[in-house]
């Protein structure tokens, strides 16, 4: 293959440089068990401390409320299982949305099986909620409201602040899955009124297999990994010391770039928007346009079969999706899609496209005239 374009970023980012140099260390030469009591461990144990300052301030939280685990998906099971266990004598009404990702539909699907309620609320034809509705749905006995704070398929980024001042007027626990948002967009919990958020190292250019949770000081929910004392007894499991500084790495050089970086790539998306719209004909726009993600592209190709043309893509070295990377080899619709209003047909049709500083106009321009041949093709 003579030219590869990575425009898949939503499903997972490479490692910086400096971030796999941050790492490195901590595989061969200060390799203790950071919780030992020796003093070789202290070094492993310091740079866990340090990295917990470190992402604690990029999201404007005490240190001691970050909590590390293995990834996004873990910290959306033990937010939404842990506030459900810790709050079912108060009730067991809990509300969501129809776009949420897996881990936080499929685990309160799990819920549902063991006497919880759920509401999932609809969106508007651009993606969002709207805080109104949530209000509406909150019960007497509403004990947790879980709203991403921008969608992994479209990008659309959600009222988070408002929903997050509704749940604090009414005294509801407010979780987000901020796997998507966190090291693109700002996020600050004590604003945004947010007691519980989930995180992934590896959609901001860290490692996978790494990411955290933030419980607000105060919130009682009990262990989700039972075992040892680490994470202050709430998250049992021998930390990995080199995911979690290079999470920490990566988190800092993403808050550090932010507004460089967000207005190369939003101008970028916006290019890749308005060349699909304008030069290939019956192309949609699923989303909101201004509410967005700053990388997020995801475009409907009317009459054509979206994985048929992913491959076709991808035999000209072009990496896009088809949605959620965690979804790929379903034949069922996007629950994204079709809850935003396109039919089974329409969401078939779509391909999602997501950037980085790393891509330029020319990859741009290169994707947008591979993708009006094959679709002159295929038509």
């Amino acid at each position: 293959m003579d030219r590869l374009i990575y425009m898949d970023n939503a499903a997972t980012t490479p490692v910086y440089p400096e971030v796999y140099k941050a790492m490195k260390p901590y595989f061969s030469e200060v390799y203790s068990n950071p919780s030992a009591v020796y003093t070789f461990a202290g070094k492993a144990g310091r740079a866990v401390d340090e990295a917990r300052r470190t992402i604690a301030s990029v999201i404007n939280a005490k240190p001691e409320e970050v909590y590390f685990t293995a990834g996004g998906s873990e910290s959306d099971n033990w937010a939404i299982i842990g506030a459900a266990e810790g709050n079912c004598n108060k009730g067991k009404h809990i509300i969501t949305t129809r776009i949420e990702h897996h881990a936080v539909l499929n685990t309160c699907k799990y819920l549902e099986k063991h006497g919880f309620e759920v509401t999932y609320l609809d969106v508007y034809k651009y993606g969002r909620v709207s805080p109104e509705d949530v209000e509406n749905a909150i019960r007497p006995d509403t004990i947790l409201i879980s709203v991403m704070t921008a969608n992994n398929e479209i990008g659309s980024i959600q009222p988070i602040e408002e929903i997050g001042g509704i749940a604090k007027d009414h005294g509801i626990l407010f979780h987000t899955d901020a796997v998507q948002a966190m090291g693109h967009i700002q996020i600050d919990v004590e604003k945004m009124n947010i007691d519980m958020l989930s995180a992934s190292a590896h959609k901001l250019n860290g490692p996978k297999g790494v990411g955290l949770m933030y419980i607000r000081k105060g919130i009682a929910i009990p262990s989700f990994i039972h075992g040892g004392a680490q994470e202050r007894g709430r998250r049992a499991g021998t930390l990995n010391v080199p995911g979690i500084v290079g999470f920490a790495t990566a988190a800092r050089m993403a808050e550090e770039s932010l507004t460089e970086r967000n207005q190369y790539v939003t101008g970028l998306r916006d290019y890749f928007i308005d060349r699909a719209l304008g030069g290939i004909d019956g192309s949609r726009l699923n989303g909101d346009r201004i509410n967005r993600l700053p990388n997020n592209v995801n475009l409907s190709f009317p009459g054509i079969n979206g994985e048929t043309l992913l491959i076709l893509l991808d035999q000209n070295g072009i990496c896009a999706s088809s949605g959620s990377a965690c979804s790929s080899g379903s034949l069922d619709p996007s629950h994204v899609l079709t809850a935003i209003g396109l039919s089974d047909q329409e969401a078939g049709s779509s391909l999602r496209f997501t950037l980085s500083e790393q891509n330029t106009r020319d990859d741009v321009d290169y994707t947008i005239d591979i993708i009006k041949k094959l679709y002159l093709h295929m038509m």
